[in-house]
């Protein structure tokens, strides 16, 4: 086996994995009534022969119906997004988030996560906007962040609505070098997080929240 073939392997059959998850995911939501779970997602619901749900997913509008998600504008959505968005619509929705946060060693279960989630969203983005807290807030602002409650201790809280019901709440602390601070993010979940995903899918939307923030600071 040539160098790179076995990795290549590896992502060739998480590939397949991914588009049979997203196949059998769409036939777990293809009798859903759309109209009643609507307002349990924060989504619109537009009727009609081809009835579809309306909504934002980090900034941009995504139509799912019983034929498919999709980018308004028709771009191409990647499965793994697919998975994400069709375990929203699955989960069934709940109540809308009342703005009371917890970390994610708090959920039920997460504990092996939280590295993963420091690792994939918190450090790269501590690291990116090290010393540019107002690009920061800029580039969230650009996905419909609005400022977190007064009284935390960090140099910038927002808001950022990753999907509809699923508000995260991003706090940073800019270096202080004399003081021997690195950058820090933390980010925060609504405690009834888990009525809209699961805890892979959540860790999921943080790496995407940080990707997007990324891409849209280049």
């Amino acid at each position: 086996m040539f160098p790179g073939e076995g990795l290549a392997k590896v992502e060739q059959a998480q590939d397949e994995r991914d588009i049979a998850l997203v196949a059998h995911l769409k036939t777990k939501i293809h009798d859903v009534d759309y109209s009643a779970i609507a307002p349990r997602l924060g989504v619109d619901f537009k009727p009609g022969p081809l009835a579809a749900l309306h909504f934002c997913y980090l900034g941009r509008g995504v139509v799912i119906s019983r034929e498919g998600a999709r980018l308004l504008g028709d771009q191409l959505i990647d499965p793994r997004d697919q998975i994400l968005l069709y375990n929203y619509v699955a989960s069934g929705g709940g109540q809308a988030p009342q703005g009371v946060w917890v970390g994610m060693e708090s959920l039920p279960n997460s504990m092996a996560k939280v590295r993963t989630l420091a690792a994939y969203c918190e450090q790269p983005l501590a690291s990116r906007f090290r010393g540019r807290p107002v690009a920061l807030a800029r580039v969230c602002t650009l996905i419909g962040a609005r400022p977190g409650p007064e009284g935390q201790s960090a140099d910038l809280g927002l808001i950022i609505p990753v999907l509809p019901f699923l508000p995260l709440y991003l706090l940073f602390w800019d270096e202080e070098p004399a003081e021997g601070f690195a950058s820090r993010v933390k980010v925060l979940f609504d405690q009834r997080v888990l009525d809209f995903l699961d805890i892979e899918s959540l860790v999921f939307a943080t790496e995407r929240l940080a990707e997007r923030l990324m891409e849209l600071d280049a």
